[in-house]
């Protein structure tokens, strides 16, 4: 019923007993689908494995802007052998984080761009990280031609019923760029949707106090909206507090449900069928 767009089951702190019982949670759950996003190349391998070994589960590779001060030729290259895989759908999360720039913006930079070049090339979907880089990831994006009009050729059009991202006859083109826990204006939100993006919702729209995300939701269709938990950060409210899961997305998607006038089961079946088209799940 659920689909988690992005999640690290990969995550350095699960003990393979921690692991073993989220498993057993996620499979007890309303979820049919998580999505296991890499950040350097061990959680890249770790989460193209987990693909492979849980039906469930689908992996996204790339070098999150933290690692970026570790990343070299070597890495990109396994990355790319990575993305050959049956289960491994995108590349990602790349982008830039000028929050805590753990890595030099500069090198942040280069590989970011690098990356963006990787997924033009093998022609995959990109799943962006971007915080307090709003304009210079937009810039970057449009630059590395990750919204031209050949990339947009690779990947079957969207539903635009509304017309709101331009499309024709219901439908728009799809540039495959998910601008993953996004936390933009809803203007920028817009814009991005008309460029050919896609817009991800975490666990921030339902804290008491995020006005900027509510307003975002609000004003973007749902047909250009993902649902995720980014666990096991940006839980939740009611859980807020504590570590986050992917099954906690149900709370998300009822806030989403909320904010559109839908139902609960309306959104929940929408976002999984925006993630699958997303993703190119078969």
């Amino acid at each position: 019923m659920l689909f988690d767009s992005h999640a690290h089951l990969n995550n350095e702190d699960n003990t393979p007993e921690m692991l073993a019982e989220l498993i057993e949670t996620i499979e007890r759950s309303s979820l049919d689908y998580v999505m296991d996003i890499g950040f350097d190349l061990d959680s890249s391998i770790r989460a193209a494995q987990h693909a492979a070994d849980l039906p469930w589960c689908f992996a996204v590779c790339g070098c999150h802007p933290h690692d970026t001060k570790g990343m070299d030729e070597e890495k990109l290259e396994a990355i790319r052998r990575l993305a050959a895989e049956e289960k491994v759908v995108a590349i990602g999360e790349i982008g830039l984080d000028f929050h805590y720039d753990r890595s030099e913006r500069d090198i942040q930079r280069e590989w970011f761009r690098r990356q963006i070049r990787l997924a033009n090339e093998l022609k995959m979907p990109i799943v962006i990280h971007a915080r307090e880089a709003d304009q210079e990831v937009m810039d970057i994006l449009k630059e590395e031609q990750a919204f031209s009009s050949e990339r947009k050729s690779w990947f079957p059009k969207r539903p635009d019923p509304e017309g709101f991202a331009g499309g024709k006859d219901g439908e728009a083109a799809d540039a495959r760029v998910l601008l993953h826990c996004f936390s933009g204006s809803a203007e920028l939100g817009r814009q991005y949707v008309r460029l050919g993006a896609t817009l991800s919702v975490a666990g921030p729209v339902t804290y008491k106090n995020n006005r900027k995300t509510v307003e975002m939701v609000s004003a973007i269709p749902l047909d250009f909206l993902l649902a995720e938990t980014d666990s096991p950060f940006l839980t939740p409210v009611p859980f807020r507090g504590k570590r986050n899961i992917p099954p906690y997305v149900e709370h998300t998607v009822r806030k989403i449900a909320e904010l559109k006038g839908v139902t609960f089961e309306e959104a929940a079946a929408k976002t999984k069928e925006n993630a699958i088209r997303f993703y190119g799940i078969k």
